[in-house]
């Protein structure tokens, strides 16, 4: 960007405007920070990082460094996952005197598969202010370059680490008719795409968003059948933070499920579980060891 290109940005109508937002005190702000690019931080929230008394963040040394990049200096507070509810209180005291408080994750929008849920619940029920400026989030990025056509998204965020529970969890999605958003971290990419494979039909389409607005960043689509060779393919997929979009069910698909789940119950009743689940596969046509996990599960809830 030449240096003429700068100082017209510098002198847009719309940076006096941003100048002259209020921001109240005694409010706790949840402030989204960028995902990979740095410029794509809002004006409101570079506003109101410099008004803030303090920031509440996931991890003080990524915040520092993204502050620093923007110039700012600002007395940090740790407030990650373990400690959630213990710096909630610092949070409303110090509310309470009248500063103003920023809640900001390592990136993206706080207390959306972060950190920060439990601060937010905290200083609502201690009747102070709330207020979002919203900003970058990894799963509407990622929904809003896939193509997939459903005007509904179901979000998943993290797959449980356990293959047992992960396989469990997918199962009880299989009847999902909106596009499923899943979070997942480079080292476990590969299970994941084996375990969506083994859980779904084949033809169903998933995308893989990796390193989102970063510079090596990557969106592939593809037939659930060819997720785990497009990954093996090269060893840089195994890189990176993921989204991994979900064709959901077709209706048709949703139906078959209800009813599979109507026969399966019908038949628990007189029937021992391996049972059940023989005679409904040969009746529904579907997996026998799906419906063995699902038979599994409604027992355990009788």
């Amino acid at each position: 960007m030449t240096v003429q290109e700068i100082s017209s940005i510098a002198s847009l109508p719309i940076m006096t405007e941003a100048a002259h937002q209020v921001y109240p005190i005694a409010t706790l702000y949840i402030v989204a920070t960028p995902i990979g690019n740095v410029t794509d931080i809002s004006l409101r929230a570079l506003h109101l990082l410099s008004l803030a008394d303090a920031v509440a963040c996931e991890d003080t040394r990524n915040t520092a460094h993204l502050l620093t990049r923007f110039g700012l200096n600002k007395p940090l507070i740790a407030a990650h996952q373990h400690n959630e509810r213990e710096v909630a209180q610092t949070l409303i005291a110090r509310l309470h005197a009248g500063e103003r408080i920023a809640l900001v994750s390592d990136a993206g929008t706080p207390a959306v598969s972060d950190p920060g849920a439990r601060i937010v619940d905290a200083v609502r029920a201690a009747g102070l202010r709330v207020l979002p400026l919203p900003g970058p989030s990894a799963a509407i990025t990622a929904i809003s370059a896939s193509g997939l056509l459903n005007d509904q998204f179901y979000f998943v965020g993290f797959l449980p680490a356990k293959a047992k529970q992960r396989e469990n969890m997918l199962h009880s999605l299989r009847g999902v008719t909106a596009t499923m958003v899943f979070y997942e971290a480079p080292h476990r990419i590969l299970d994941c795409a084996t375990a969506l494979a083994e859980a779904f039909e084949p033809t169903r389409q998933v995308v893989f968003a990796r390193e989102l607005t970063k510079l090596f960043e990557e969106i592939h689509r593809c037939p659930l059948s060819e997720a785990e060779s497009w990954i093996r393919a090269d060893a840089h997929r195994e890189k990176g933070e993921f989204v991994v979009l979900l064709e959901g069910a077709t209706e048709a698909q949703d139906a078959e499920d209800v009813e599979a789940e109507r026969i399966l119950n019908i038949l628990l009743a007189e029937c021992s579980v391996k049972q059940a689940a023989n005679l409904t596969a040969q009746i529904t046509g579907r997996k026998k060891n799906a419906l063995y996990e699902r038979a599994l599960q409604l027992k355990g809830q009788a």
